[in-house]
């Protein structure tokens, strides 16, 4: 579950919380993608499967397709893939993976309140189980156990959340002071940097093979970060294309349902 963003947090507190969501966000398409060959292909196949949701809805015929890839509907967990088909995805979620677990350790080594001591029935001190299974505790690797790196990045994304917001947890955790902060908001920019490169959803353009079926201008395509992908005609707000199909000259999120309607059907015109 996504935690509303604290708008009274400090400036570097929201971009860190901001970039680790995203992370977390699309975490499960870079894992669905290191089974997937990477394809030369504009949208990426992840922003394909959002059109294409919208167009399944249209059509309503929901029952004979593949549900697009979701955070919701896949495992979490990085595990090992004796044949991984797209290493950079691969390489992506390793390193992701790594700096979040290195960098919750860190942030938990500075924060986090060690687990108090106990006394058992004959006075003796042990370990105070209630607060060592605290769910708010960001556990350790261990030896014998892989601690809180079990739960996987996603957990490890909203634990460092929580902490960049200095959400409130007893008296579990002391404010991260700011160069700390400044550490966890590079390190949430970066990793999220890693994610969208991998899934092709870091700005880039890429002109499409087809011009525009109703003026025949050029069409740019751009996949803006987070996944909505963007076309833009090269005649902009002159383009001949219905004017509720777009938006100055540029078609995004839903809109795009029109033109690729509409270059599927001039695919399917026989040549003059």
């Amino acid at each position: 579950m996504t935690t509303p963003l604290d708008h009274t947090a400090p400036p570097v507190a929201r971009r860190a919380a901001v970039d680790l969501a995203a992370v977390r966000e699309q975490w499960g398409d870079l894992l669905a993608a290191i089974g997937r060959r990477p394809a030369a292909e504009w949208p990426p196949r992840d922003s394909r499967a959002y059109i294409d949701g919208h167009l399944a809805e249209q059509a309503d015929t929901v029952e004979d397709e593949q549900p697009a890839a979701t955070v919701g509907r896949l495992p979490l967990l990085l595990r090992e893939h004796p044949a991984p088909l797209n290493l950079d995805a691969l390489d992506a979620a390793t390193e992701v993976e790594r700096e979040l677990f290195d960098l919750a350790d860190a942030v938990a080594e500075y924060v986090q309140r060690p687990i108090r001591p106990a006394r058992d029935s004959r006075g003796r001190f042990i370990t105070d189980q209630a607060d060592a299974a605290d769910p708010a505790r960001w556990h350790y690797q261990a030896q014998t156990s892989p601690g809180s790196r079990a739960f996987g990045l996603h957990w490890a994304a909203v634990w460092l959340e929580g902490r960049a917001l200095d959400e409130p947890a007893g008296d579990l955790f002391e404010p991260m002071p700011v160069r700390l902060l400044d550490q966890v908001a590079t390190a949430a920019r970066r990793s999220r940097r890693t994610v969208e490169r991998a899934l092709g959803r870091d700005g880039r353009s890429t002109t499409l093979a087809e011009p525009c079926p109703w003026c025949g201008g050029c069409l740019t395509g751009r996949t803006r970060p987070g996944g909505e992908p963007v076309v833009a005609c090269s005649t902009g707000a002159a383009c001949t294309a219905p004017a509720d199909g777009r938006r100055s000259g540029e078609w995004r999120g839903a809109d795009l349902v029109a033109l690729w309607v509409a270059l599927a059907a001039a695919r399917q015109q026989p040549a003059a």
